[in-house]
């Protein structure tokens, strides 16, 4: 069965708490927080609430579709799984590029 998510979207349009699908359509979290890179107008990623309650970040290559009612992947479920822990980085960090 086919994912219903809607009409596609900008990224800049994106709602958080929408789900997160997997390549091989698994619900695999929820959207928290969309990033990029306001300067240069570049999506970066999206960071997502796994099933756990660990929230990951996956790259923007990773993000098959953004749509009106839930983001896919181009990772399978279990790749999605082997995301590590997202961790926010500092002002110092987003200056130097690290």
């Amino acid at each position: 069965m086919a994912i219903d998510d809607g009409t596609a979207i900008s990224y800049t349009a994106l709602p958080t708490g929408i789900p997160v699908y997997s390549s091989d359509e698994i619900v695999v979290g929820k959207v928290r927080e969309v990033l990029d890179n306001t300067r240069e107008r570049i999506f970066d990623g999206v960071v997502f609430e796994n099933e756990a309650g660990i929230r990951v970040f996956v790259d923007a290559p990773e993000v098959a579709r953004t749509a009106e009612r839930a983001v896919t992947l181009t990772l399978t479920a279990a790749q999605a799984a082997e995301l590590p822990p997202y961790k926010r980085r500092g002002m110092l960090g987003k200056l130097l590029g690290r």
